[in-house]
């Protein structure tokens, strides 16, 4: 089979066909070893999933390509995929307290602002297309005209995804996804005395969770207009992060998964797992400047705050100063 003549040829370069370098490929399947119930093998399923999300084709091409049966590709996606959420949920990204100092620096590198060592995450939405399910199919429908589910994510500095939460209707707004989730609910980042950077859909929280956002347009004063640019810096990389994982997968990210709803947030998943493992080994890319675009969605309006939720405003109010010094880092 000429693919796998270019999976055994250590010299070939996989991106054209798997979309990822050889040693991001070698890691995923180091990753993902594990005992075998059958005769295929971890490297060949990871093989064939990984080509599946590169090309966003269907199960029987997919099935011509590696000379397989169509139920074994359809079996192996599934299976790869949920093993890969799985290994999410039994391994979280979450960084360590000895590893938030370096976290909050590359915010401050970011930003421009030393004021911003203690950020330690930025948090933002994005809307992947999907089939739409035949029940409340108006629930999915996206202003742009197509149908989609809400990917929240939180990163870190470099763009390295540390939670995900997938699942809801384009309907829901950002804050009620954010507010469902266990990050949350749980409180479980950032920790006490660290930051998360939101956009203005979000509202600007103390607790549970610390989150800053940045001020509505128009502001008052230029010491708010330079927190906001300070900000706007220091948030940038999620949507860099998302921009990212989209032009790596565009092939099945950019256009409607073709899968079922029920099985699409798996899919997602798998491909933030496979963004960080790209990262962690140097398989950098630069995103294509139409998914870009396709990231600019107006911000809705902000909900109101929950019993549960005190105000940010007065902590926003305090470290702003600190924001606008002229000191960069």
């Amino acid at each position: 089979m000429p693919i796998l003549r270019v999976w055994f040829n250590v010299e070939a370069d996989l991106r054209q066909d798997f979309r990822l370098s050889r040693r991001a490929m070698h890691a995923v399947q180091r990753l993902l070893q594990t005992e075998q119930d059958h005769g295929w093998g971890r490297e060949l399923e990871v093989l064939i999933y990984v080509y599946w999300l590169a090309h966003g084709l269907s199960y029987i091409v997919v099935a011509r390509v590696f000379n397989v049966p169509k139920s074994t590709v359809h079996r192996v996606v599934h299976k790869v995929a949920n093993y890969i959420c799985r290994n999410l949920r039994q391994k979280p990204a979450l960084p360590q307290a000895a590893e938030l100092a370096a976290v909050g620096q590359g915010f401050a590198q970011l930003s421009g602002s030393p004021a911003f060592t203690n950020v330690v995450g930025a948090i933002d939405g994005s809307h992947i297309r999907i089939k739409p399910p035949a029940r409340h199919r108006i629930d999915y429908l996206k202003y742009k005209g197509f149908y989609s589910i809400n990917m929240q994510a939180v990163c870190d500095s470099t763009g390295r995804f540390l939670d995900i939460f997938v699942g809801y209707p384009r309907s829901v707004h950002d804050t009620r996804v954010m507010k469902n989730s266990s990050l949350y609910k749980v409180r479980r980042y950032p920790p006490p005395g660290y930051i998360l950077l939101g956009d203005g859909g979000y509202p600007c929280l103390d607790t549970p969770i610390c989150l800053m956002t940045p001020y509505k347009e128009p502001v008052t004063g230029p010491v708010q207009g330079r927190y906001n640019y300070r900000h706007a810096k220091g948030r940038s990389i999620i949507e860099r992060a998302f921009g990212v994982m989209k032009t790596r997968w565009r092939c099945t990210l950019f256009k409607a998964l073709e899968v079922k709803p029920t099985f699409a947030p798996q899919v997602i998943a798998s491909c933030a797992f496979l963004h960080n493992v790209c990262l962690d080994n140097g398989d950098l890319l630069e995103p294509d400047e139409d998914v870009a675009q396709d990231l600019l969605d107006p911000q809705p309006p902000r909900e109101p705050l929950a019993v549960n939720e005190s105000s940010g405003n007065a902590t926003r109010t305090d470290w702003q100063p600190r924001c606008n010094c002229k000191d960069t880092v």
